[in-house]
């Protein structure tokens, strides 16, 4: 698929990219296909975009082998849109942009791992609450796939953006980094903690872009007894469209917590973290709120809404 005309751009990796993701509304067809979205409908509803545009837009995107395109009813015949291996290998590029976007746009350009409660970054985070989290897979760090919620009751899910065994492993001026330092304490809350949840009918799930082997050794070290899941691929990441920072040259998630129901739907959001300790216990409120609704349900009683 090469248009542009200049004869360098035959060899220029960026110039043939952009030929096929190089229209914003091609982006941000991406970005909702990996929230999940696969109907025509629903990417019409959720970028109000012309029918037109709209499909000439994943056309393309099927005929660059980024979007699969298959049938899901005959009588009208209709389609379902879904990211192959080639469109998932472009979400780090989506988490770039967002990165860069929250650092030079909304932000001051400096490195750090939290916000402040007013931005429009955490106004975007707080709007996943409601949302379904979509069915992938995250390897853990015994090596095997993993799916981010667990089966049978709540979840809480927390991202951090990195705990080593050894102070030194962390990225140079990690300390200085506003929000990073803290990871340990965290996990060790949990922990301590874990107990505490597993009776409320939740469990503990770690997320970061860490290597499984990196996460392994930390996990051994300190006696989880949780499962740590790593992001790397930034699968999770670009579907739910997580806070990150670039730190020695890796892109890392910020600290945030959400505790989700066994439907997959976020029930509780935690960001900023300030206070570790203070958002550990306001997750347990949260998954045992979770656990209470569900016997509510199935009593015949009316859910009440999650407390902030």
């Amino acid at each position: 698929m090469v248009r542009r005309g200049d004869p360098e751009d035959v060899n220029c990796s960026i110039a043939q990219a952009l030929d096929v993701v190089g229209d914003s509304w091609t982006l941000l067809i991406i970005r909702d296909a990996a929230r999940g979205l696969t109907r025509f409908e629903q990417f019409q509803q959720e970028l109000g975009l012309s029918r037109k545009v709209l499909a000439e837009r994943l056309r393309l995107l099927v005929d660059a082998q980024v979007l699969t395109r298959q049938p899901y009813q005959e009588r009208p015949l209709r389609h379902e849109y879904r990211l192959t291996p080639r469109g998932r290998a472009l979400l780090p590029v989506l988490v770039a942009l967002q990165d860069w976007g929250d650092s030079w746009l909304l932000g001051t350009g400096e490195p750090t791992a939290t916000t402040v409660e007013a931005s429009r970054e955490a106004e975007r985070v707080h709007a996943l609450l409601g949302t379904r989290i979509p069915e992938l897979l995250l390897p853990g760090a015994d090596g095997e796939p993993h799916d981010p919620v667990a089966a049978g009751g709540a979840t809480v899910l927390y991202c951090f953006p990195g705990a080593f065994v050894r102070p030194e492993s962390y990225p140079p001026g990690w300390s200085a980094v506003p929000g990073a330092p803290g990871c340990t304490l965290e996990s060790l809350t949990y922990r301590d903690r874990l107990a505490e949840f597993t009776a409320a009918g939740a469990a503990v799930h770690g997320v970061s872009t860490q290597r499984p082997d990196e996460q392994r050794a930390f996990a051994e070290a300190e006696s989880l007894g949780f499962p740590l899941l790593s992001d790397l691929g930034l699968g999770l990441t670009g579907a739910l469209r997580l806070p990150t920072l670039r730190a020695a040259g890796t892109t890392r998630l910020k600290r945030l917590t959400l505790v989700v129901d066994r439907d997959r739907t976020v029930r509780e959001v935690l960001y900023p973290v300030t206070d570790i300790t203070a958002s550990v216990a306001a997750a347990l409120r949260a998954a045992r709120g979770v656990q209470a609704d569900r016997a509510a349900t199935r009593s015949g009683h009316a859910v009440r809404p999650s407390a902030r």
